[in-house]
């Protein structure tokens, strides 16, 4: 790949009309109605991420979709050992399911189906191990301005993971979980009181209140702000914190809470996680981020002396023709064909706001992958259809689930629940590229 400045993103849109995409063998699947129980077993269903522009990732890398259930009762994924048996294992907000087969089935806490016309209690998952007895617990956030509480692992016990509510109110609909103070272990980012803050465990309980540290003056976020991102936009090697209308630049200390550093700069209206990555390989931090969560457009935000440059991938308007996605709620960024550049994994929000009249639960809900390709300086995301009957949530959580080097996808929304299996071809051994 070349290296240096890229003069622009070109998206071939003509070449890529919604007319060109195909998934082989597969069309879109009957859902169930929204009083459906949970499957009794696994679905899967493979689908190809083919094209129409030919590149090696087109016809090396598959995705093998497994549909862990069927009922809405939440859009919060992650993996961990929660079994401590060297294997990982998938979570979807009340539940667990044992890998590598995923065919066990554990509660978290007792599962509560909800109407897809409405909103669950799990907006996000994240796993760690926060006490330290070498099995994975869980944090989950709830509603935007609800809790996030802390399920703690009971090990080889059965029965509920006990619950302890760490924070009263978690604002803002993308919180990141991440190590924003540098020491070692990750705090949840988020918005309380009109602020972006940042909370972390204090001392050595975990379970007891985290202390919230606002990292920017009363700013107007509220628990519906769409939009926020962490990630070391200077180069500094602290991370930064971003959302729709701006950057917070992380001061050199934290002592005593200082307000960050606000550098305005528009990124969409308002969209989802807002990562931050290489893309045009110059070495600095551009932004990749949907333009608005409950309209259309996918961008990626070029880093220059001037400020950053907008790049369309998906147009704001859905009938400019190509791929037309409609409420990009959520997206995650990771090296999907091996390449060492970085892809965007993001889709439709299905029922994200329930539109006038009775829309049929049988509409499709697309899943893409964006390939990053360079060539000469110039920058190209192509889009592979992954799914067309499943879309995202609100949590894209990307990771090698399966222990051979690819990285999978996990997604829950109103649909259900999905772990995409990345697969390549058996001549290739199971490895990247």
């Amino acid at each position: 790949m070349t290296r240096g400045r890229c003069r622009r993103q070109i998206l071939p849109l003509a070449l890529l009309s919604a007319a060109a995409w195909s998934v082989a063998a597969c069309s879109s699947e009957p859902q169930p109605s929204a009083s459906s129980p949970s499957d009794a077993g696994q679905e899967r269903i493979t689908w190809s991420t083919d094209s129409a522009v030919d590149t090696p990732a087109a016809t090396r890398h598959t995705f093998r979709k497994i549909r862990l259930f069927t009922e809405f009762v939440c859009e919060g994924a992650t993996y961990g050992d929660f079994d401590n048996d060297r294997d990982m294992d998938v979570a979807f907000g009340p539940r667990w399911y044992e890998g590598p087969a995923f065919t066990v089935e554990h509660e978290i806490y007792a599962p509560q189906p909800f109407d897809p016309k409405g909103y669950s209690d799990c907006f996000f998952l994240f796993a760690r191990d926060f006490d330290h007895d070498g099995f994975t617990d869980i944090l989950r956030v709830g509603f935007p301005g609800a809790d996030a509480s802390l399920f703690w692992n009971p090990g080889r016990a059965s029965g509920p993971w006990p619950r302890h509510i760490v924070i009263d109110v978690v604002d803002t609909e993308s919180p990141d979980f991440t190590d924003i103070t540098g020491d070692g272990s990750p705090e949840l980012v988020f918005a309380a009181d009109g602020r972006l803050v940042w909370a972390g465990p204090v001392g050595t309980d975990p379970s007891g209140p985290w202390n919230l540290h606002p990292l920017t003056p009363p700013a107007g976020f509220h628990a519906f702000t769409h939009g926020l991102g962490v990630g070391d936009v200077d180069g500094d090697g602290l991370l930064d914190v971003l959302e729709a209308k701006s950057w917070w630049k992380h001061p050199p200390s934290l002592q005593g809470d200082p307000v960050w550093e606000r550098r305005a700069q528009t990124f969409g209206s308002g969209g989802a996680q807002m990562p931050t990555a290489d893309v045009d390989g110059d070495g600095d931090a551009d932004v990749v981020a949907s333009l608005e969560a409950h309209g259309y457009g996918l961008a990626w935000f070029e880093q220059s002396p001037a400020g950053f440059v907008e790049h369309v991938i998906v147009p704001s308007l859905p009938d400019a023709g190509g791929v037309a996605l409609h409420e990009p709620h959520a997206l995650a960024v990771a090296d999907l064909d091996g390449d060492g550049d970085p892809d965007i994994v993001t889709g439709e929000r299905f029922w994200g706001h329930i539109p006038a009249g009775m829309p049929d639960f049988a509409t499709p809900a697309h899943l893409y992958w964006f390939e990053l390709v360079r060539n000469q300086g110039v920058v190209t995301f192509i889009p592979h259809l992954l799914d067309d009957a499943s879309g995202v949530g609100t949590q894209v959580t990307i990771g090698d689930v399966t222990g051979d080097g690819l990285r999978d996808i996990l997604i829950a929304n109103k649909k259900g629940a999905f772990l995409f299996v990345h697969e390549l071809p058996a001549s290739d051994g199971g490895a990247n590229d």
